[in-house]
């Protein structure tokens, strides 16, 4: 975790104590790293610099991009919608799947070169037309002040705040972040802690308990997504089970995502989850009775799209991270029947589409 003559460089940070020992432990997630003076903790960021806890990559980072809100991916809230997202680097899980390993594992923090406060983030967003802001890339949770603090800085322009997380978090500091999140989406990477333990180096039920506590104690709206791995989480038992978890935890209507795995990082002998696997899994989460599953990272206009759950009808088709058409009203309810469609909507003007726009931010 140490490196000689590093000099550490960063802002305070919260959710810490001091121990007996002269250490100080981290309390953001349960990694509760326990640090000597100089040493970074397990997602590389944090570190104990003169017996306080620095965040090191607070108003730095990898990069900046206006992306459609579908490929976070959020199907229900705000659809059409174009969002800003970023990210810095770093991550408090290990994954050995990653698929954005060169910045979730980087360790060179010099190459986060674009300095932006969180003011400057929300005006950006705010001059783009974007709708959000989401901290992606690699995850939220290490960065959270910084994430907060642009989250405040948004709310104040209008603008909606979106964390794209594995949800590895203690609750008493989630519970303070996701006060400021509009929505999530939040990695339920298996049902197993077999998978999250050799496979993430992590367990299983703080992600549980911060999916649940999410849902019942914040106004944020979350979806759930679950890359499926041929071999290690794909099973039919498994996927009934985290299915079952989902309805009997969270109701019928939060939507889950199961998502294709391509070989990358440490795992590149697995091949690809064939998209059978990924229509199977949704077959398998509808019969449990939960409404809105999706298929991703696949090309299936059936698995894109949002049905009412009354009627049956297509509300929302899409084709990848396009709009084909929309039939819902400003309150989200079918144009068909008039039943309510779980999430957050409103008026839908020019749908964003596919675009991918990088852009660099300039700090006034």
């Amino acid at each position: 975790m140490e490196r000689k003559g590093e000099e550490l460089t960063g802002v305070p940070a919260r959710w810490w104590r001091k121990l007996p020992d002269g250490r100080i432990q981290c309390e953001l997630c349960p990694r509760d790293c326990r640090l000597h003076e100089g040493q970074r903790a397990a997602c590389f960021v944090r570190a104990n610099k003169d017996g306080q806890m620095i965040l090191t990559t607070y108003g730095r980072s990898s990069g900046f991009c206006i992306d459609p809100i579908e490929k976070k991916p959020l199907h229900h809230f705000y659809p059409g919608s174009s969002v800003l997202s970023f990210g810095t680097a770093g991550c408090n899980l290990a994954c050995k799947f990653c698929q954005n390993w060169d910045i979730s594992k980087s360790r060179e923090m010099d190459t986060l070169m674009d300095q932006a406060s969180p003011a400057s983030i929300a005006q950006a967003a705010k001059r783009y037309g974007a709708r959000s802001v989401a901290y992606t890339y690699n995850d939220p949770v290490i960065f959270a002040e910084y994430a907060m603090d642009t989250a405040d800085a948004c709310h104040a322009l209008g603008i909606f705040s979106v964390a794209v997380t594995a949800g590895y978090m203690h609750l008493a500091p989630a519970r303070e972040f996701y006060a400021k999140m509009d929505a999530a989406n939040i990695d339920l990477k298996a049902f197993t802690e077999d998978f999250y333990f050799k496979l993430c180096g992590g367990h299983l039920k703080p992600v549980l308990d911060l999916i649940s506590m999410v849902h019942h104690e914040t106004s944020c709206w979350i979806e759930l997504t679950t890359l499926l791995i041929p071999g290690y989480n794909d099973s039919d038992d498994e996927i009934k089970a985290l299915a079952e978890w989902c309805y009997r935890e969270l109701g019928p209507d939060v939507p889950l995502h199961f998502s294709a795995f391509h070989p990358d990082f440490k795992l590149l002998d697995v091949p690809s989850t064939p998209p059978s696997t990924l229509r199977r899994a949704r077959h398998i989460a509808m019969e449990v009775g939960l409404r809105y599953v999706y298929t991703g990272n696949v090309h299936d206009r059936s698995g894109d799209a949002t049905y009412c759950p009354h009627c049956g009808r297509a509300v929302i088709e899409r084709d990848w991270y396009e709009i084909l058409a929309y039939s819902l009203d400003e309150q989200g309810r079918c144009q068909y029947c008039g039943t309510a469609i779980a999430g957050r909507f409103g008026h839908f003007g020019r749908p964003f589409g596919a675009r991918r726009i990088p852009v660099v931010l300039h700090e006034a």
